[in-house]
C-alpha cells in the first residue's frame, strides 16, 4: 500500500515564486474533524492556518466532539462550528458549506470516514458534505498501525487517489496504543504545505477548455462482431481528472471503456472513429487544448454484413477502407489553441513519432512503445514527449496518472503564461 507523504514547503509548479504562504492567503479552508485521538491537534492546525491568512470553518463529528470540544475550535476560529445536518438554519449546509470552500481537508480521517468516502455513504453531515464537494479535497489519515496495515484500509485509500483525492500522510512514530507505527496524524508543516500545493495546483490550468479523447475506436463487422484495438482509456482518463484538479473544464470523447467517467468532466461517448471524428470536430471550436489520447483504429470494413456472418469452411475475404484522419481534418487553429497527439508504435519509435508530429502540425507529441504487457490495458507508461522546436524529454516507466500529471506539465511549459492563484469572490 503507497503511504502518503509530507509535500514540499513551495509549489511544484509555481515556478519558486509562490510559498506556502502566499498560496494560502485569503484561502477558505473547511477543516473537517473525525472521532480519533488526534484530533486534540486540532486547534493547533485552525491557529497554524490562521497565521498564514486563512479562514476555517469547522466540521465536526459527533465522535469528534468526544476528544475536543465545538467551543474551542469556534473560540479560536471565530466562526460557526457545524455538527449537525438537521440543524435549523436558512441555508443548505451540505451544498453551501463546500460552495464557499476554497479546500475541503478531513484531518484527522479515521479508517471509518476513509471507507464511508470510498463507499460514498453520507449518514452525517461530514460525509455528505464530501460527497457533495466540488472544490479540492484531501485527507489526513490517523488510526493505530494495524488498521492502517488492514488490506481494506489501503484497498479504500486506493480508490479515492484513483477519484483525486490528495492522501497526506500518516506518519510514523508513538500511537495512543502505546505501540509505534504508522498511523500517526501529519503534522502541522506537511499539512500546511499540502494545503498550499493543492491549492496551487487547483487553478493551474484555470481558464482551459481542454478536449481530451480515449479508449479504442471499434468498426462494426456484423451486428455482433467489429474491428477494435487493445486500448484500455486509461491513460486518456488519467489525464481527464488531472486536467480537471488542475482547474480545467474538460470534455473527456471516448470509445468503450470499461473504466468510470472522472469526476467533474464532461463525457461523450462514442464508438467508431467517424462517431469520434464528429465529436472533436465539435468540441474543438471552444477548446484551447485538445489532446488527442485515444486509439483511433485506422481501417473498418468496407461493408457491414446486416445479419451475423457465418462460419464458411473456405473461409472468407474481408475487404478494408481507411477510416478518417482525425487530426487532419480538423479546422483551422485559432492563436494559442494547443494540439497533442499520441504515437503508438512498435518500432522505429522516435522517428515515426517525429514524423507525426511534422506532419499534422501538433505542438507536442507523447510517443510510447506498445506491444505484450506494454502501452495498452496496462497500469504503467513510458512516455518521450518531443515537441516542434525539436525538444526531445522522456519520462521514463510511470503509473499512468503520474504520466499525466507530467504530459499536462510540459503542454503548461508551452503555454509560457504561468497561472496564479484564483479566488472566488462569493
Amino acid at each position: 500500500m503507497k503511504k502518503g507523504k509530507p509535500a514540499p514547503s513551495k509549489s511544484k509548479r509555481s515556478g519558486g515564486a509562490s510559498t506556502a504562504i502566499d498560496a494560502l492567503q485569503g484561502a477558505r479552508i473547511l477543516l473537517g474533524v473525525t472521532g480519533s485521538i488526534a484530533a486534540y491537534k486540532c486547534p493547533e492546525l485552525v491557529r497554524r492556518f490562521q497565521d498564514r491568512g486563512a479562514t476555517v470553518t469547522v466540521v465536526m463529528t459527533a465522535a469528534a466532539a468526544q476528544f475536543v470540544t465545538p467551543l474551542t475550535l469556534q473560540t479560536l476560529s471565530r466562526r460557526p462550528v457545524y455538527a449537525s445536518l438537521f440543524e435549523p438554519r436558512d441555508e443548505i449546509l451540505h451544498l453551501t458549506l463546500t460552495e464557499q470552500a476554497d479546500l475541503f481537508l478531513v484531518a484527522p480521517a479515521t479508517a471509518n470516514f476513509i471507507a464511508k468516502a470510498a463507499c460514498g455513504l453520507a449518514d452525517d453531515l461530514l460525509s455528505t458534505l464530501w460527497l457533495s464537494a466540488r472544490c479540492p479535497v484531501m485527507l489526513a489519515p490517523a488510526m493505530d498501525a494495524a488498521m492502517w496495515d488492514h488490506p481494506t484500509t489501503g484497498a479504500h485509500l486506493g480508490q479515492l487517489r484513483a477519484a483525486g483525492v490528495e492522501v497526506v500522510g500518516p506518519q510514523s512514530g508513538p500511537l495512543a496504543s502505546g505501540l509505534v507505527g504508522m498511523g500517526r496524524l501529519a503534522d502541522p508543516d506537511s499539512l500546511l504545505a499540502a494545503a498550499a500545493e493543492q491549492l496551487t495546483s487547483h487553478t493551474a490550468m484555470a481558464g482551459e477548455r481542454v478536449v481530451i479523447t480515449a479508449g479504442p475506436t471499434r468498426e462494426p463487422l456484423d451486428p455482433v462482431r467489429f474491428l477494435s484495438n487493445r486500448s484500455s482509456g486509461k491513460m486518456g482518463y488519467a489525464l481527464a481528472r488531472a486536467a480537471v484538479r488542475r482547474g480545467a473544464r474538460v470534455t473527456l470523447i471516448s470509445g468503450p471503456t470499461a473504466l468510470p467517467p472522472p469526476f467533474g468532466v464532461e463525457l461523450v461517448a462514442v464508438e467508431t472513429a467517424e462517431q469520434m471524428a464528429a465529436a472533436v470536430q465539435k468540441a474543438f471550436r471552444d477548446a484551447t487544448l485538445l489532446i488527442m489520447a485515444a486509439a483511433v483504429g485506422d481501417y473498418r470494413p468496407a461493408s457491414v454484413a446486416a445479419a451475423k456472418i457465418k462460419r464458411q469452411a473456405a473461409g472468407m475475404r474481408l475487404e478494408l477502407e481507411s477510416v478518417p484522419d482525425i487530426l487532419a481534418q480538423l479546422q483551422p487553429r485559432r492563436p494559442r489553441q494547443l494540439v497533442v497527439g499520441f504515437a503508438a508504435e512498435t518500432d522505429d519509435l522516435l522517428a515515426r513519432a517525429r514524423r507525426k508530429l511534422d506532419s499534422k502540425r501538433l505542438d507536442l507529441i507523447a510517443a510510447n512503445l506498445v506491444g505484450p504487457s506494454k502501452g495498452f490495458d496496462v497500469d504503467e507508461i513510458a512516455l518521450t514527449l518531443l515537441d516542434r522546436s525539436g525538444g526531445t524529454t522522456e519520462l521514463g516507466l510511470l503509473p499512468k496518472p503520474a504520466a499525466a500529471g507530467r504530459l499536462l506539465d510540459a503542454v503548461m511549459a508551452l503555454r509560457g503564461a504561468p497561472k496564479g492563484l484564483h479566488r472566488r469572490s462569493d
